[in-house]
């Protein structure tokens, strides 16, 4: 009988340093010296005869061949947490920890509802929660580093459950000086002003939502930063209604008369990172948050 060469681990250590961008920042999310970082790929590449990495400025990059077998790498990782996982919940019956990653449109109100609701069924339970832009949170689930995710879009490889939708409307201050243009108004009114937009939070290939146009275009890390600079004038933006709607109705922000595009809508789904193995208490907040967003509802 032969064993494998390579171990899981190694192909972990790889996968980090692809994901992170070098040895050092592996060596960090990892908890292990950077020489011992270092000693495993060398000692995978020594194993499989092969070179998987090539510096690419001050990232590493996979190669050909380390693309195609990280590739292939990676579904024996993911099962192999998936079973430890698995283990984990038949020993202790309630996971100790259940860890969700949500959008940042993700609606507070039904959020914390849910979260309440999973309090008083699951009181032993902790909750880590993450809270992340556009991309951010598919990384998460496709790092493995949570076990629910509200997602703005359902990544390859898993399935997801549409739970709600937002709707985002093109608002600036009452004063600001495109509510003095004739309406209605095209791209072209709005190129040569200030739009605020908010920061992809994921690293891999972050994205940009919506319209780009503008000749000069703020960006920032925080959703409440750009109403924030909405509200004094400073920008327009297209911002989710749940978050501006007392807002609009006392006039604090005014929609744009926009000849077509003033609103948009973007749907959430709920994804369970791995629905084979997950747990009693990953179960139950996603009953929780089905419950609490009521699927059919879409957000007016």
């Amino acid at each position: 009988m032969q064993f494998p060469r390579t171990s899981l681990e190694q192909w972990r250590v790889l996968q980090a340093i692809v994901e992170r961008g070098g040895f050092a920042q592996a060596a960090t999310a990892l908890n292990r010296s950077q020489s011992a970082i270092s000693y495993a790929v060398a000692r995978l590449q020594e194993q499989l005869g092969v070179s998987l990495l090539v510096p690419a400025g001050r990232r590493m990059k996979l190669t050909e061949a380390g693309e195609a077998l990280l590739r292939d790498a990676r579904p024996l990782l993911d099962a192999a947490f998936r079973l430890e996982r698995r283990a984990r919940s038949l020993r202790e019956g309630w996971e100790p920890e259940v860890r969700l990653v949500v959008d940042g449109l993700c609606p507070t109100g039904p959020l914390l509802d849910a979260l309440a609701e999973f309090a008083t069924r699951c009181p032993v339970t902790r909750v880590q929660l993450h809270e992340e832009i556009l991309s951010g949170a598919e990384e998460a689930l496709l790092r493995g580093e949570v076990d629910l995710a509200v997602v703005n879009r359902v990544p390859p490889g898993f399935l997801g459950d549409w739970i709600a939708e937002a709707e985002f409307v093109a608002v600036a201050a009452p004063g600001h000086p495109l509510h003095r243009r004739a309406a209605p108004l095209t791209a072209d009114d709005l190129v040569l002003f200030t739009q605020v937009v908010v920061r992809d939070s994921g690293a891999r290939q972050p994205r940009d939502e919506g319209w780009l146009g503008a000749v000069r275009r703020w960006t920032v890390g925080n959703p409440e930063t750009a109403l924030a600079m909405v509200r004094a004038g400073l920008a327009f933006a297209w911002l989710p209604r749940r978050r501006i709607r007392e807002l609009l109705e006392d006039g604090t922000l005014v929609p744009l008369s926009l000849a077509s595009g003033g609103s948009y809508r973007s749907a959430l789904h709920l994804v369970m990172a791995d629905e084979a193995g997950a747990g009693p208490a990953a179960r139950e907040l996603a009953a929780c948050l089905r419950a609490q967003f009521g699927a059919g509802s879409p957000e007016s």
